[in-house]
């Protein structure tokens, strides 16, 4: 096997040293496009020249997918494992990188930055550095859905569609042929309500878990006046709970589509600059060949 470490971020917390019997690239903690080059070249040098149907293949021929299955890129000669060193934003920046170029084949394996990984949990992958890396040098691969937007944005730990202005959303959002919400916002913000919909990868079919946001996903902006004072002195707003969702109306699919008025996107903690009016998030072509647990 080959190994190659990908740190984000040049912090002494970034390092895996373990993998020092391969190479190791140093990347900005937020990639952006031009800082992929030593990355792709490193890739291309150890692309096996059996990958079977590309991308552009499989879109134009459908018979060569298996009806609700992701094709593998099925390869022969040594494997190419990338230990992803930082947090699930950081993870999934890669990881789009490699999707966009159809480069799937790469056994991707993580090294959370923070105990907070949303992604870790969901994945199985241990939040204590050594075992993480322990895991991400001699841990079994085993493929997962990859979610990705329509922005070519993979979704690594969780995404949200909320309203733009932090209040009750306007609008619908279904899975697959379920509608999971259909609201229209009132002029009032009650505690609990309809905020929009927060959906997470799954370990295997069909792909996407969602459920309905019942609370804001951030605290409420404190009110300016007197009011906002008296509010202050009487503890209100202290205790207010913010991102829980109802998990009656739990929805599993292979594509979440949502559409209404200024509509907030967020994926891994990063929030779109604008809203939109439409979003859609659904299973990729192929699967990501992810290093985690059994769990």
């Amino acid at each position: 096997m080959v190994m190659l470490a990908v740190c984000l971020g040049e912090g002494p917390q970034t390092v895996v040293p373990a993998v020092s019997a391969g190479e190791t690239i140093v990347l900005p903690a937020r990639p952006g496009r031009k800082d992929f080059a030593a990355l792709m070249d490193f890739i291309a040098a150890h692309t096996p020249d059996d990958l079977g149907p590309g991308l552009e293949q499989l879109q134009k021929q459908p018979d060569l997918t298996p009806p609700g299955q992701p094709v593998a890129q099925e390869f022969s000669g040594p494997r190419l494992r990338v230990v992803i060193s930082g947090d699930d934003a950081g993870f999934a920046a890669v990881a789009t990188k490699l999707m966009r170029t159809d480069n799937l084949w790469v056994d991707l394996a993580y090294v959370p930055s923070s105990a907070d990984s949303p992604a870790a949990t969901n994945y199985g992958i241990p939040t204590d550095r050594q075992q993480a890396v322990e895991m991400a040098i001699s841990g079994p691969v085993s493929p997962v859905p990859l979610i990705r937007d329509d922005s070519a944005q993979m979704v690594f730990g969780h995404a949200t569609v909320t309203d733009f202005s932090g209040g009750e959303v306007t609008g619908e959002i279904i899975v697959d042929d379920h509608v999971l919400l259909d609201h229209r916002a009132g002029k009032k913000k009650p505690a609990r309500g309809f905020y929009g919909a927060k959906l997470v990868p799954m370990k295997d079919q069909p792909g996407l878990a969602a459920v309905v946001m019942d609370t804001p996903l951030t605290p409420p902006a404190p009110t300016g006046g007197l009011a906002g004072k008296l509010a202050g002195l009487l503890g209100r707003g202290r205790n207010t709970p913010t991102g829980t969702v109802d998990p009656d109306t739990l929805s599993t699919g292979r594509a979440l589509q949502a559409g209404g008025l200024n509509l907030a996107v967020t994926v891994d903690g990063v929030t779109r600059p604008r809203p939109v009016e439409r979003a859609t998030f659904y299973r990729h072509l192929r699967d990501l060949q992810l290093v985690r647990g059994q769990s």
